[in-house]
């Protein structure tokens, strides 16, 4: 399957790179570490697997860590499973480091990436790219995404533009209850939809392509400020 077809080849190629403060404080400045873990359905295939960043401040930034877990069935069968693990490193709200591996079953690839001086150079089987130094993978872990319209998928390397609209106050149903949120949306090759809560925290995001809609509902939290439980305005 290629990846219009083929609907974690398309997920993965835009989402495990999208999402400033994870906490009331930013990332960097947090204590301890925080991971927030998503519950992932696809509109057609129903259930498919989960979704994890976990943020770890550093003495000069934050590390982000990605691990999914994609398994796609139809009448039983399994037709594509994917597994991936990323590592992003963060000085301020520059990307400096990028390295994922992706498996969707044909073997291992993987993706590299390192800043110098004003850019950002990406490694992959494909070749070589030169990206601005603000560049963003397509994953969800803060409000950064709001800072770049130049992302890079994070299973290929490649680039995409994308233009950002929104800024509208919502809610997203979690746990049987509402937390009031705001709505992104995000043009590109596909169109992306996040939601924030009032700490920047990403608590639903969501990909529609011609294969259907994905998305993305914070399930757990570990870590952070506050409990999802907490989040809710009943």
């Amino acid at each position: 399957m290629d990846s219009r077809t083929n609907p974690l080849a398309w997920l993965a190629t835009t989402i495990a790179g999208l999402l400033g403060g994870l906490l009331i404080a930013s990332p960097a400045k947090a204590e301890g570490s925080a991971q927030f873990i998503y519950h992932v359905s696809h509109s057609v295939f129903g259930d498919i697997g989960t979704y994890t960043n976990t943020v770890e401040p550093t003495r000069d930034g934050v590390t982000v860590k990605t691990q999914a877990h994609f398994e796609v069935k139809m009448l039983g069968v399994r037709v594509h499973r994917e597994d991936a693990e990323r590592t992003e490193r963060w000085q301020g709200n520059r990307l400096v480091a990028f390295r994922g591996v992706t498996d969707k079953g044909d073997g291992p690839v993987e993706v590299k990436g390192e800043a110098h001086g004003n850019n950002f150079i990406i490694t992959s089987p494909q070749g070589t790219l030169t990206a601005p130094w603000s560049v963003h993978p397509a994953n969800p872990w803060s409000s950064n995404f709001l800072h770049s319209n130049t992302m890079m998928r994070p299973d290929t390397g490649k680039l995409e533009q994308v233009r950002i609209d929104g800024g509208q106050e919502t809610a997203v149903k979690l746990e049987s209850a509402n937390v009031p949120a705001v709505k992104y949306e995000l043009d590109g090759t596909s169109k992306y939809t996040v939601w924030l809560d009032g700490r920047g925290v990403p608590v639903k995001f969501l990909v529609d392509d011609d294969t259907g809609k994905v998305t993305f509902t914070l399930a757990k939290c570990v870590g952070c400020d506050a409990e999802i439980s907490q989040l809710v305005k009943r």
